[in-house]
This record gives structure tokens, sequence and C-alpha cells, in this order.
């Protein structure tokens, strides 16, 4: 089958092997459909293409953010300004309901971020920004022992304030990195990326959510057979169900009952053209 690019305006093209397949619309927002190993090329060949102010913005919607961007047209639109990935069973269930099938792999950011690191073809310098004090630190030390191979040029915990955010961008600017990891919690995270990511001089930078978490020993993954079975979310909510309540119970209702509403009347999106 030929291969067409998929323009969104405003950003570079993305090449599949059918566009029409590749993209399933969630709420307005352009969700790429993939298996883990052809976005790791794909992402290999967008980071490739980056120009210079014009980065490559990576996020992972799941059902929590998904209902962000439906009350919130700010956060819609960082979302769309770039890649957007898949992210646990909210969005199995809504692109059945929406488009007749499930995502062919569950491109969570807690899980993919890391293969990427340890797969892909390109050497990257690496900063990582948010979680608490020293938390960074942590994740630095255990990225440089899965992905060696990439030079970690810096660290910056997540607590700052909307008039520092411009400075955290050149801190992360004069420390030389092509990609920053940044874990700010959604939607801080998203908005931070499509306000200042371009002045960091990265050529990409994902949002990450919960990685450092988990990644520093702050907090426990779910058990393996959970995660098969994408209810990881249980698990969260079992250990903090304080925090997680409104987010999960009433926040689930609130998705699946939206989902149904856009079944019946699809948001409109910006429009991909094969080119």
């Amino acid at each position: 089958m030929a291969h067409v690019h998929c323009t969104i305006p405003g950003q570079r093209s993305l090449t599949s092997a059918d566009c029409a397949n590749a993209i399933r619309p969630i709420f307005g927002i352009p969700v790429y459909a993939a298996t883990s190993d052809s976005m790791i090329e794909e992402m290999d060949r967008l980071c490739a293409s980056a120009q210079a102010g014009e980065p490559l913005q990576v996020a992972f919607l799941n059902a929590h953010n998904a209902n962000l961007c439906w009350e919130n047209a700010d956060v819609a639109a960082a979302f769309r300004r770039g890649l957007v990935l898949n992210d646990g069973i909210g969005l199995d269930i809504a692109t059945r309901v929406l488009h007749g099938e499930a995502f062919p792999d569950n491109l969570n950011g807690t899980d993919f971020v890391p293969l990427y690191l340890q797969t892909t073809s390109r050497v990257f310098r690496i900063f990582l920004l948010g979680g608490a004090e020293g938390v960074a630190e942590k994740v630095l030390s255990a990225f440089q022992a899965r992905a060696p191979q990439h030079h970690y040029v810096g660290t910056r915990h997540g607590y700052f304030t909307d008039e520092e955010a411009a400075g955290v961008a050149g801190e992360i600017a004069a420390s030389g990195a092509d990609l920053v990891l940044v874990a700010l919690g959604s939607p801080r995270q998203e908005l931070w990326m499509s306000r200042h990511l371009a002045a960091t001089g990265c050529r990409a930078g994902i949002s990450v959510g919960g990685l450092f978490d988990f990644a520093s020993g702050s907090k426990p993954r779910a058990p393996a057979l959970v995660r098969r079975l994408q209810c990881e979310w249980v698990f969260r909510l079992l250990l903090e169900p304080r925090r997680m309540a409104r987010r999960y119970l009433r926040g689930n209702f609130a998705f699946l009952a939206r989902v149904a509403r856009e079944r019946l009347a699809p948001r409109s999106m910006p429009v991909w053209t094969q080119g």
C-alpha cells in the first residue's frame, strides 16, 4: 500500500501506511494508532525532521486528560499541537465505540518512553524536568542504567511558578539538551510544552506524567498482570483513594458519558490531508 502524509495545520507531516486508520479522533483530539515498534520508528523520523523552533511535542491521552480536553479549550489546543498517543483502557473503549476497533498497542508513557529510550536508533542529550526535589536525579540514575547510550545533561524539579516557566526553558536551552522529558502532571506539562518547548532548543519534548514517580521508586507500579489487563487505575485508586477517587470514579463515568455523546455528535478537529 502506498504511503501517505498526514498533515495538521502548523505541524510537520506524519507518515503511515493508511492515514485514515492511523488517526483516530477522540473528543476532537487526533490520537495516533500504531504498534510500539512502528511508533519508535515514526518518532525517530519526526525527531530527525524537527526544525529549529518547531520541536516535536509528544503527549499521551487517557480518560482523565481527555476529560480535561473536553472541558478546557486551552488544554485541547495544547494536545493538538503535536503527536498524541493512547494511554489505557479508557481510550480502547472510546476507540471501539467511535471507530470500531481497539488500538494496536497501549502506548502509555510509563512503559513506552523507557522502551523508546532503550531502542531508538538516535542518541539524545536528555534533560529531565519535574517531580519533587531529588526525584529527577534518581530518574537520571535509573535511565543511565537502562539506556546508557544517551547523554543526560540536566535535571530540575517541577516546583516553579508561572513567572519562572520561561526561565526554566532557558535552563534547558543552556544545557544543550535536544530532548526534554516533562513530568509536571496533566495538563500543566502539556500547557508548559505548548508555550515554552520551542525556547528550549530541543528537537522534542515528551510529557511523561507519573513516570518519574515510578522510575525513581517513589511510588510502586501495579503488578504485571494488572498492567496487562489495563487495570492499573484500580491499583492506583486503592493506593491513593482520597486523591484518586474523583479522577477515577466520577471522572470515568463522565468520560464514558462523553464517549456516548461523541458517538452521536462528533466534535470537530483539525483537518488531516494527504500530501
